[in-house]
C-alpha cells in the first residue's frame, strides 16, 4: 500500500547489520508532519495526501497559507508536497486534517523512492555537464575542451549538449531500503545515498518500481 512523508536530509552515516557487515546509510529527519489535505476524485479529479513539514514563522507566510494552515489548526509549513495515489482506498487517504504522519508508517526493511533536489554545480562545460571527450591537447590543435560542431543548425539549439548550468535539478533514487527506523527521535536511516546536499528536503515515498 502506497504511503509516504516528507523530511530533510541530515547527512550520512555508517551501520552494522546483524550479519556484521558494514552499511552506508543517509539519515533523514521526519519529525512533525502534518496533514494538511486531502485531495479526493469528486473534489480534485484525483487522490493524493496533502503533507507540511517544519513550521516556519508567521510573518513569513501571507494570508491564503495562513488560512489554509488554520484548517488543520497547526504552524505554516517551509515544506509542502502532496503524496499522490492510484487508489482511492489508502492507508494515508484516510488521516483526518490536521493528523501528525510519524515513522510509524514504515518498517524495517520497506522499499522506497526518495525525491530531493540534487546539488547545483554552477556553470560548467560541455566535459563536465555532458560527459563529452576532450580534443588533442598538442600545439596548434585549436580544440581542446569546447563542445565542438554544432553542425548544420538553423534556428533555436533546444536539447543541444551545451555547456550550462549544472545540477539543482529534481532527482528520484528508486528502490533504496529503510535499514533503521528510530521512533524517539523521527529518523529514517535509508541505505545508500540519496539526491541533494546535508539538510535539503526529500520526499520519501513507497517505490513504484519494487514489485517489478
Amino acid at each position: 500500500m502506497a504511503k509516504g512523508i516528507l523530511g530533510r536530509k541530515l547527512g550520512m552515516t555508517q551501520i552494522f547489520n546483524e550479519d556484521g557487515h558494514l552499511v552506508p546509510v543517509t539519515v533523514i529527519d521526519v519529525a512533525n508532519n502534518v496533514v494538511l489535505q486531502q485531495k479526493t476524485v469528486e473534489t480534485d479529479g484525483y487522490v493524493a495526501t496533502q503533507l507540511g513539514f517544519e513550521d516556519k514563522r508567521e510573518k513569513l507566510s501571507n494570508k491564503p497559507e495562513q488560512g489554509h494552515v488554520a484548517k488543520a489548526n497547526t504552524a505554516p509549513k517551509r515544506f509542502v508536497k502532496e503524496i499522490r495515489f492510484d487508489k482511492t482506498l489508502n492507508e494515508m487517504t484516510e488521516l483526518a486534517v490536521g493528523s501528525v504522519v510519524s515513522t510509524d508508517i514504515f518498517n524495517e526493511g520497506d522499499v522506497i523512492d526518495v525525491t530531493g533536489t540534487s546539488k547545483g554545480k554552477g556553470f560548467a562545460g560541455a566535459i563536465k555537464r555532458h560527459n563529452q571527450s576532450r580534443g588533442p591537447m598538442s600545439h596548434g590543435s585549436r580544440y581542446h575542451r569546447g563542445p565542438g560542431s554544432m553542425g548544420a543548425i538553423k534556428g533555436n539549439m533546444k536539447g543541444k549538449n551545451l555547456p550550462g548550468h549544472m545540477g539543482h535539478e529534481t532527482k528520484t533514487v528508486q528502490n533504496l531500503v529503510v535499514v533503521g527506523v528510530d521512533k524517539e527521535r523521527e529518523l529514517l536511516l535509508v541505505k545508500g545515498s540519496v539526491p541533494g546536499p546535508r539538510k535539503g528536503l526529500v520526499v520519501v515515498r513507497t517505490a513504484i518500481k519494487s514489485g517489478k
